[in-house]
This record gives structure tokens, C-alpha cells and sequence, in this order.
């Protein structure tokens, strides 16, 4: 795995071709884990949205795709599956070096996962139940049409999987679309263009812009041909994307940020919770919505846990993500491991302890690798227990009771996921339906079933995908009512 192979340079991909930016400007992709150029990349502006956003919609009212059967449409995504599982090895390694995290987790998890996307809603798209009601005289039924051009913009952390997540959900309903990777991350989204016709995709179904957020993002998001918009980034930008679609009152989906609570009872098993918890915040180098960063520890246990879980960190393998012992690998960017230092110092002048890392990688200097970190005696009243880190830095909290643990959980803007250690089914099904999350996990993380909904609360976003969730949100539903 540590053969690195050619890196090809990115340009657009508009109506079924590879073509520049019409400026013809580029900007540069860097492997974060040597800060050395990876590739050219197309750096587009407006009227390249403008013109992807009219090939899509094109592609979409003359119904080349919209309006032939869902089998010939769950056909050609099932055949994207499979050209994804064959070029597995090629989409991973170019996703570990544009974000630097380990190859194992790419090829092992990320790249599968992407496959699995697009067959599993190839095949829900044959099964989706219409609703049909009989009245005297009358009969009523609900068809469920696609909603038009949608507007799909992916984060850096997961980008390949995030992409296939929502583009696969949103072809399978029928509607064309137009995709932005996030700047930091952009290579292996790219290669999705010659998947789709590879696949038979009709050109302008499928359309891949790379550039800024605050000039391409912005036109994805308040062109009045755009019918959907689904975002999935920092809480910040969902409330500008927001307001921009306000003004063509475009519906959105909007998977924000989280720093969701890891509640271990003194009942749990205490080395499963430690191996989970370890996994929960260092998984992905701590660049997941769905870490859990506020790690809530039941006083009774709480010394005997933390040495647990020091001794766990220590012996995790910070280095090349291209190396399959790796576990944990670079952050995205320098100004991000900046970023995550800094919050780490603020913690400390706040009075948080720190038992291990806080500090830059030695040995690895060119690249932006970061210690796993653990704070402990932490209040939750302090930042680094109330703002996003997005990085692996956990904050340990001791808490007395059930109730307290359940207050410190809830005392957050964000609403995203939260997992409870217990062996006390009842204690377990009380903490979950009172902690407001919108995904929970008992005794595990980041289990996922594709045909559960999948969102936040709060400053944790708006609006569930997965399973029949995605459908409802990517069509537009028609009541039909008839005279017998």
C-alpha cells in the first residue's frame, strides 16, 4: 500500500466531460501528511456553476433521466457499485493522500461504504410503498415525482463516502445533480465523473464543480433552477446556505456540527467502553461530526477509566497513512492543526488537566500530524467542552448521577449523536430518550443502518436522510384524486 500513484490533475466535470475552469485558473491539492503538492485543480467560478446548474436542468426536463424506469435508473447505479469496487484500491489511496487519513480506514471502510451507497438506494428505489385510499366514488394516490436539479456540497473529512451518500440517494429519486467537494479535498470526488460514464450515467445527470464555498457554494445555493439543496459541513455556513435559499425558497438538508456526549455508568463493562471511546474520538483523527468529544465518566469509575483510557492513547499509532499499522493519521491542513492546538491551550488556561499529547507529532514534522489528547477534570461549562474541535482532542467530565449525566448532555447548542455504556437495559432505554440527539448508539459507535434516518438537532442541522427518509426529501409527493 505504500506504492502512491499518479495523481492526476482535476478539472470540472460538466455535461458528461472533463473541461477548465473557464478562467482557466487552478489551485493546488496538498497531502497533508507532507504538505507537498498533490495535484492541479480546476478552479471554477460562477458561470461554470451557472453553466453545470443549466446542463442539469436540461438533462433533467428533457427527461433522459427523470423519466425512464426506475429499474433502467437502479441499473446504471448498481453498475457505478460495482466500478467503484473495482477501482477501490486507485479511489483510496487517492483519498488518504488528499486527506490524509490511514489507508486501512479508506480501502477497509470509506471506499466500500460508497459502494454500498449507491446499490442500496439503486435497489430501495424499486420499493418504495405509494400511497393509494379508496372512497366511494373516488380513489387517491400519491406519487412521488423528483423534486428537479439538486445542489449537493460535501466536507473534507469523509469526502468520497459523504459525496456517494447523497448523490446516489438523489439520482435513485430521479433528479439530476450538480456536486461541490470541499476545497481541502476535492481528488477523489472528481473521479466519480468517469464512474458515471463509465456506468451509461446520460450526460448532465451527474456534474462536478470544484473551487471556494463563498463564490461557487454561494451560486449552487441561490439559483432559482436548484430545487434541493442538501450541505453537510460546519453549523456556520448550514445558516448562510440557508438564508441563501430562502430567496428561492429552495428546501435543504443540513447535516451540521456536533460534540456529542459518550456517557460510560459505572454498570458498563469498563474495557469495551474504553476500546469504544477510543475509537468514538481518535477514528478519522477526530474529523467526524459524530465524535464523541465530550467523554461523561461516572465518578465511582472515573480514575480507574481515565488510566484505562490513557494507557489505550498512548499505544495508538500516529504516522504514514499510507502505512496499514497506521491508525491514526495527518490532520487536513496546518492552519486546521493550528486551529486544534490552539483549543487545546484555551483548555488548559481554563483549568481543564492534561493527561496525554497537546502537542505537534515529533519526527513527522512535514507533515500535520497531532497527538492524540486527552483533557480530564474538565467542566462543561468551558469551551473546549462546548465548542467543535473537530480534531483528537477529547474532553473527560465526572458526573455523579443519571440525571446529571443527562442535564451535562443536553447542555449544548449541538444535537447531533451520543452513546450511552451500560448494562442496564432500562437505564439505557431512559438516558436515550431523554438525551436530545438524533442518533444514539448503546454499547457501540457509528453503527449505521441505511434505512434509519440520519440527522441532528439543534445547531446539529435540519431535515433526515437514509432509507426512505432520503426519498421523501429529494421528490416532491403529488396527491392525485379521481372521480370514479
Amino acid at each position: 500500500m505504500k506504492t502512491i500513484p499518479i495523481v492526476r490533475d482535476a478539472k470540472l466535470f460538466i455535461d458528461g466531460e472533463y473541461v477548465d475552469a473557464i478562467s482557466g485558473d487552478s489551485f493546488d491539492s496538498i497531502n497533508p501528511a507532507t504538505n507537498e503538492r498533490l495535484a492541479s485543480v480546476a478552479n471554477a467560478g460562477v458561470e461554470d456553476v451557472k453553466r453545470a446548474i443549466t446542463c442539469a436542468k436540461e438533462a433533467f426536463d428533457c427527461g433522459r433521466w427523470s423519466k425512464i424506469s426506475v429499474e433502467e435508473r437502479s441499473a446504471i447505479l448498481c453498475r457505478m457499485s460495482d466500478l467503484i469496487i473495482a477501482k477501490m484500491e486507485e479511489i483510496a489511496l487517492v483519498e488518504t493522500l488528499d486527506v490524509g487519513k490511514p489507508i486501512k480506514e479508506s480501502i477497509g471502510f470509506d471506499i466500500p461504504r460508497a459502494a454500498q451507497n449507491f446499490r442500496f438506494f439503486a435497489e430501495m428505489a424499486k420499493y418504495i410503498v405509494h400511497e393509494h385510499y379508496d372512497q366511494t366514488n373516488f380513489m387517491s394516490y400519491a406519487k412521488y415525482a423528483p423534486a428537479g436539479v439538486t445542489s449537493l456540497i460535501i466536507p473534507w473529512n469523509l469526502p468520497f463516502m459523504q459525496m456517494t451518500w447523497k448523490v446516489s440517494a438523489a439520482l435513485a429519486a430521479g433528479n439530476t445533480v450538480v456536486i461541490k467537494p470541499a476545497s481541502y479535498t476535492p481528488l477523489s470526488a472528481v473521479m466519480l465523473g468517469e464512474i458515471a460514464n463509465e456506468a451509461g450515467l446520460p450526460k448532465g445527470v451527474l456534474n462536478i464543480i470544484t473551487g471556494p464555498g463563498s463564490t461557487v457554494g454561494t451560486a449552487m445555493t441561490n439559483h432559482p433552477s436548484v430545487r434541493r439543496i442538501s450541505f453537510v459541513g460546519e453549523s456556520n455556513t448550514g445558516k448562510t446556505i440557508m438564508k441563501n435559499a430562502a430567496n428561492n425558497l429552495i428546501p435543504v438538508s443540513l447535516e451540521l456540527g456536533g460534540k456529542s456526549a459518550n456517557i460510560v455508568f459505572e454498570d458498563a463493562d469498563i474495557d469495551e467502553a474504553v476500546k469504544g471511546s477510543i475509537e468514538a474520538i481518535y477514528r478519522n483523527q477526530g474529523e467526524i461530526c459524530l465524535a464523541g468529544s465530550r467523554l461523561l465518566v461516572q465518578e465511582s469509575i472515573y480514575d480507574l477509566f481515565l488510566e484505562k483510557f490513557v494507557h489505550a492513547t498512548r499505544n495508538i499509532k500516529v504516522g504514514d497513512p499510507l502505512d496499514l499499522a497506521t491508525e491514526m493519521g495527518a490532520l487536513v491542513s496546518e492552519s486546521h492543526l493550528q486551529s486544534v492546538h490552539r483549543h487545546v491551550e484555551v483548555g488548559i488556561d481554563e483549568g481543564a488537566k492534561l493527561a496525554y499529547g497537546g502537542k505537534r507529532v515529533t519526527g513527522l514534522a512535514r507533515g500535520n500530524f497531532y497527538e492524540p489528547t486527552v483533557l480530564y477534570d474538565v467542566s462543561n461549562k468551558m469551551r473546549v467542552a462546548q465548542e467543535e474541535i473537530f480534531g483528537p482532542v477529547v474532553v473527560i467530565i465526572p458526573f455523579k448521577t443519571e440525571e446529571e449525566a443527562i442535564e451535562i448532555a443536553n447542555d449544548s447548542i449541538y444535537g447531533l449523536a451520543g452513546v450511552v455504556w451500560t448494562n442496564d437495559i432500562r437505564r439505557a432505554k431512559r438516558v436515550t430518550a431523554t438525551v436530545d440527539a438524533g442518533l444514539l448508539w448503546v454499547n457501540c459507535w457509528y453503527i449505521r443502518d441505511l434505512r434509519t434516518p440520519f440527522g441532528g438537532t439543534k445547531a446539529s442541522g435540519i431535515g433526515r436522510e437514509g432509507g426512505r427518509h432520503s426519498f421523501e426529501f429529494y421528490t416532491e409527493a403529488k396527491t392525485i384524486t379521481m372521480k370514479l
